[in-house]
């Protein structure tokens, strides 16, 4: 059943009321600055997160500092920009927003009058739907002006983020880094050793290592398939040194391909020959290219941090056969070590 005309027209009102009172925040382009000197704020504050996960032991991407910097100059003058055109446009949709209130108001006086009130609520709607649009599109020029700038913003901020977030992992981590070992990225993952192992962690790279550490929650008590005791695991699975990474192979699975994952064949002296992991959260691409550059040695060639030479020219010089059995040392040596064990009699060799 219709509603009565009265109670149509009070709907309407009340309807036509609620957007009038948003247009007062609208026309003055609030949300467009509140926008915009967020981004500013972030910008200005990526140099001291940069200066932050340096202390934490990221060493990489030189080029960051001067990024950060290089946005937090260009702010000052796009902010200035922006700020006069915010202004200029409020003030031209401020001329306006009268003549919408004088409708809402004629509309209003005629509430008890239905038919009287129903050309003038038509004419006000209108009135209202322009400004509206209007707002909207200035709000949108606005926005455009530095829309570049906070897209190089926020490519910055969410690679930080992911570095923040390995450096918290890597500090609760059940495993310790060599003395001068650096840490790349992290990534959650799943080991698919077989159809029934697979453990949940996350998966490192650093500058010498590849390495899987475990980190669940696994029922050890069901009840109807519902687990009712749970114990978390922790704990290193899996380390090979970027040297015995020989291929590394990206691909997606799943239903549209959504699922990222790894597949990783290494040389005759590593641990394994092979290894398959689905990652999560990161473009499996992504970590093709990180564990190239890794193996590489590209990214010793981009760091902030220069490399320390007394661990280089340790490894440079260690020797080649056990000095108490004469057997040779096949196992990888890396920077930071400074002890390796025979394979053969088991001579604990300090490097």
């Amino acid at each position: 059943m219709p509603s009565e005309p009265a109670e149509e027209l009070a709907r309407e009102l009340r309807d036509l009321q609620r957007r009038v009172d948003k247009l007062h925040s609208r026309v003055r382009l609030t949300d467009v600055q509140d926008s915009a000197e967020d981004v500013g704020t972030i910008a200005s504050g990526l140099l001291q997160r940069i200066q932050a996960v340096r202390a934490r032991g990221y060493v990489f991407e030189s080029w960051l500092e001067e990024t950060a910097r290089d946005l937090e100059s260009q702010w000052p003058r796009l902010r200035e920009s922006v700020v006069k055109q915010i202004e200029q446009e409020a003030a031209a949709l401020g001329r306006e927003l009268p003549a919408v209130e004088s409708l809402l108001r004629q509309v209003e006086a005629r509430a008890d009058r239905p038919s009287d009130a129903e050309p003038v609520l038509e004419r006000a709607d209108r009135a209202t739907e322009v400004l509206e649009e209007k707002a909207r599109a200035a709000a949108d020029h606005i926005s455009g002006m530095y829309d570049q700038f906070e897209d190089e913003v926020n490519e910055l901020t969410g690679h930080l983020h992911q570095v923040e977030w390995m450096l918290t992992e890597l500090a609760q981590a059940s495993f310790q880094l060599l003395p001068v070992e650096a840490p790349i990225m992290a990534v959650r993952a799943t080991w698919d050793q077989s159809q029934n192992q697979r453990p949940q962690g996350l998966l490192y790279l650093t500058d010498q290592r590849l390495l899987f550490e475990q980190k669940q929650e696994i029922a050890t008590k069901k009840v109807l398939f519902i687990a009712t005791e749970k114990e978390k695991v922790q704990q290193l699975l899996f380390e090979v040194p970027v040297g015995q990474i020989e291929k590394v192979v990206a691909s997606h699975k799943g239903l549209l391909g959504h699922e990222d994952h790894l597949d990783l064949a290494f040389a005759s002296d590593a641990p394994r020959p092979a290894a398959h992991f689905h990652i999560d959260g990161q473009r499996s691409e992504t970590w093709q290219e990180l564990i190239g550059r890794a193996t590489s040695g590209d990214f010793d060639r981009d760091r902030a941090v220069p490399l320390d030479q007394e661990a280089i020219e340790t490894v440079r010089s260690a020797p080649t056969r056990c000095p108490a059995c004469s057997a040779p040392i096949t196992q990888r040596i890396l920077r930071g070590m400074d002890r390796i064990r025979c394979e053969y009699c088991g001579h604990v060799i300090r490097l």
